[in-house]
C-alpha cells in the first residue's frame, strides 16, 4: 500500500461503499459505558455482530452434514447478548454490510477480548468482488455457558490489496453466497 492502511480503509469506505455503515475511528465507549471496540483500527477494520443468532442444539439428535444441512438444528434469538452452551456454536451476522474491490482479498480474525475466553471467531476470507453481511461462527470451546455482545466488535478484518486484478472474482464465477443478507446456513 502506498498511505497508511487505516487511510486506505477509509478511501475504499468513503469511495466505493467498502464497509456500510462505516466508522471511520475506533469506538470503545458508548454513554460512558466500556464495550468490545470497533471500527477503523491501524491495519484493519474491527466488525460488530448483529443481534441475530442462530444456536446450534442437538435436541433433534442429528448429524452435522454440510451437503444436507438441517435448519432444525439451530435456534433462532434476537438479542443483546447470546448465550452459547458449554462446547457448542452460534451463527450470527455482521452488522456491516462489504463490498469487496476485484483488486482486494479479505482475512477475518477473531478479536482478543473473546479469544482469551476461550470464544473462537471463525469466518472464511471474503474473495475479490463478494458482498454482503458475513456470516459469522462462534464457537465456545470451553465447559461452561459463554456471552456474545451485539453491537460491539467480535473480529478484525484485515485488507490483502493486489497490484493487478484478478482473473475471475466471486462474482464473476456466481458464488452461492453473494449479496447474502441476514445468517446464511450452508449452502451446496
Amino acid at each position: 500500500m502506498s498511505i497508511k492502511p487505516d487511510k486506505w480503509i477509509r478511501r475504499m469506505a468513503e469511495a466505493h461503499g467498502m464497509i456500510e455503515p462505516f466508522e471511520p475511528g475506533q469506538v470503545k465507549l458508548r454513554d460512558s459505558n466500556k464495550l468490545i471496540s470497533y471500527g477503523t483500527s491501524s491495519y484493519g477494520y474491527d466488525v460488530r455482530c448483529a443481534r441475530e443468532f442462530k444456536i446450534f442444539t442437538n435436541i433433534n439428535s442429528t448429524i452435522v452434514d454440510p451437503k444436507a444441512f438441517d435448519p432444525s438444528s439451530f435456534v433462532d434469538v434476537e438479542a443483546d447478548v447470546c448465550i452459547i452452551p458449554p462446547n457448542s456454536f452460534a451463527l450470527a451476522r455482521t452488522v456491516e454490510y462489504f463490498r469487496i474491490p476485484r483488486k482486494v482479498l479479505t482475512i477475518c480474525l477473531g478479536k482478543s477480548t473473546y479469544a482469551r475466553c476461550g470464544i473462537i471467531v471463525n469466518v472464511t476470507p471474503l474473495e475479490p468482488e463478494w458482498e454482503g453481511h458475513v456470516t459469522l461462527e462462534f464457537s465456545n470451546t470451553t465447559p461452561l455457558p459463554a456471552k456474545i455482545y451485539a453491537n460491539e466488535g467480535v473480529a478484525q478484518m484485515l485488507f490483502l490489496e493486489s497490484d493487478e486484478e484478478c482473473e475471475t472474482s466471486y462474482k464473476d464465477r456466481g458464488g452461492k453466497y453473494q449479496g447474502q443478507q441476514g445468517v446464511t446456513l450452508p449452502r451446496t
